[in-house]
């Protein structure tokens, strides 16, 4: 099977393009909502305490559980408008936070337990840590606003 990009132009068969762009809503309000609460399990269940920059990739996660919940519930599609500086801000804040691991820098103040470049936790199946996650998360979102934003111009 090929993937095209002009896939992503072409109607679902039987489903109005109001529809498909609501999905689109409703993907992001569930990849927020998974990130929200996989961020939830680590610090209360896993009792890891999140540094400095895991709090600000949680500031801009947090409220696009409600954003997307809301837009989904009432079918408004141009909740890029809201959401996509939120999410670009997430992707900033976890390409940063994951530089720093990678390269192993050291931030001095940065976390209140070790500097944000400490790897606390890393998923074993894939081998990602959490600002990796959630970079991933935020990617996602804005690249199912970037196309929520193209199909309803």
């Amino acid at each position: 099977m090929v993937w095209r990009i002009d896939a992503l132009d072409a109607p679902l068969e039987g489903v109005p393009v109001e529809d498909g762009q609501t999905l689109i809503v409703w993907c992001c309000a569930l990849i927020a909502a998974v990130a929200t609460a996989g961020s939830l399990f680590v610090s209360t269940v896993l009792a890891i305490e999140p540094c400095p920059l895991c709090w600000y990739q949680r500031i801009v996660t947090f409220p696009l559980v409600a954003v997307f919940g809301v837009a989904a519930l009432e079918r408004r599609v141009t909740v890029y408008r809201t959401a996509l500086p939120l999410s670009i801000g997430g992707v900033l804040i976890g390409a940063y936070h994951s530089w720093l691991q990678f390269t192993a820098s050291s931030t001095g103040t940065c976390a209140l337990g070790g500097g944000c470049s400490t790897v606390q936790y890393r998923l074993e199946p894939i081998g990602a840590t959490l600002p990796q996650l959630g970079l991933l998360s935020m990617s996602l979102i804005t690249a199912l606003l970037v196309v929520l934003w193209a199909r309803s111009e």
